[in-house]
């Protein structure tokens, strides 16, 4: 069986909605890449690694992708930004 790696790549934010904010736009941009799974990505404090707050919604979506949304958003899920 084969495991799944994570890359926990440190970012500076000046607070918690600026991390999720920028956690993702980082997210979208890098999901051109196949093996990239934006509904897992999580924030934390750099004092408290411990605790995370997820950054997407992790709803999976017909076909297997996640939504994109926010964590939390209000109304349906989506594969694509609202325009």
């Amino acid at each position: 069986m084969r495991g799944r790696y994570v890359i926990h790549l440190p970012v500076v934010a000046a607070d918690l909605p600026a991390a999720q904010r920028l956690a993702r736009v980082i997210g979208r941009w890098i999901t051109v890449l196949p093996m990239m799974d934006p509904g897992e990505m999580t924030v934390s404090e750099e004092d408290e690694q411990f605790l995370h707050y997820r950054v997407f919604c992790d709803l999976r979506l017909p076909g297997g992708r996640r939504c994109i949304l926010r964590d939390g958003h209000d109304g349906a899920c989506a594969r694509r930004l609202p325009r």
